[in-house]
């Protein structure tokens, strides 16, 4: 009799333009996995109110929280992008690790890291105004300290992967392999 494995919640995160909807499409390419792209969900919300704001932070995790856990209690594994930053609160990836948990499934973080200088490199990237994501440098900056802080307060990753040496086939190909 064949075991079957929990369904997994791969839960890639880091900081703007690190390249995490780029690794993420390539191994749901390559696995069938389904992809939950974090701005998905934020634009939508976005559209109904500010950025930030105490409804739209509330409204944002609780359609990313249901969405996942639905998703692995129906017996699906999933990507989910995420960008550690201030308007999320902290303990939301433990409280979703413990939903995933009690609904049978696994969470599996997988950190994406970039160095300052390439991470200004890319942030005016034209492909990232296709979901509205952060594209000034001099914001990027402002608001890098308390990314970084969002970052370093986030569960310890199973895989942390510098992507800004690592070209995305080969940090999916070290992703795939976790699994």
């Amino acid at each position: 009799m064949a075991i079957e494995a929990a369904p997994t919640l791969i839960f890639l995160y880091g900081p703007a333009a690190a390249g995490k909807l780029t690794v993420a499409r390539i191994v749901a390419a390559r696995t069938g996995l389904a992809l939950f792209h974090n701005h998905l969900v934020v634009d939508a919300v976005a559209a109904l109110f500010p950025f930030g704001s105490p409804e739209f932070a509330r409204l944002r995790e609780a359609f990313w929280m249901e969405a996942m856990v639905a998703a692995i209690r129906g017996g699906r594994s999933l990507i989910f992008t995420f960008a550690p930053e201030p308007s999320v609160a902290p303990d939301f990836p433990e409280r979703l690790r413990a939903q995933v948990e009690a609904a049978g499934g696994d969470l599996c973080f997988v950190a994406l890291t970039i160095a300052p200088d390439v991470q200004d490199a890319r942030i005016a990237d034209l492909s990232r105004a296709a979901f509205g994501k952060l594209r000034d440098v001099d914001l990027l900056r402002a608001i890098r300290a308390d990314c970084d802080r969002c970052m370093a307060a986030m569960p310890a990753p199973r895989l942390s992967l510098d992507s800004g040496r690592l070209p995305p086939d080969a940090a999916a190909d070290q992703i795939i392999a976790l699994l």
